[in-house]
């Protein structure tokens, strides 16, 4: 797509900090971080989220996080890594390009949090039972 920023941002044509290149994929760090060391791991070839991503792109795309937490782990030396993939709005997508965080954690550092929620036994069969008939 033309007027996507993440496929210039992959193609080369914006200034980032590049942190690992193939001929798939881009890393970069993250213009706004949720801890210093945060990447984004952005495909070359586009599409807006994982529901219209080629499988092949995203068994490398796993690969490739796997390759990244592993170096920022080490080059933070954080206590845990976050891989985060968002889909739609509501998820927190901002950004309608298919691509990765990997998000380095300390102790306690609160940089992701969300709310958990109580289930009744029921509520987790009827949900269960809508998810495998499909």
């Amino acid at each position: 797509m033309s007027d996507c920023f993440f496929c210039k941002i992959a193609k080369g044509e914006v200034p980032t900090n590049t942190v690992y290149e193939d001929d798939d994929f881009r890393v970069i760090l993250d213009i706004a971080p949720a801890n210093p060391g945060h990447c984004l791991i952005i495909p070359k070839k586009h599409s807006a989220n994982i529901y219209e991503t080629d499988d092949e792109v995203l068994a490398k795309a796993m690969v490739l996080a796997k390759k990244m937490a592993v170096k920022v782990k080490k080059a933070t030396g954080c206590d845990g890594v976050n891989i985060m993939q968002n889909n739609e709005e509501a998820a927190g997508q901002t950004v309608f390009h298919f691509h990765m965080h990997i998000i380095p954690r300390y102790d306690g550092d609160k940089a992701l949090s969300y709310k958990t929620m109580k289930q009744t036994d029921e509520e987790f069969a009827e949900m269960r039972q809508k998810i495998t008939a499909l």
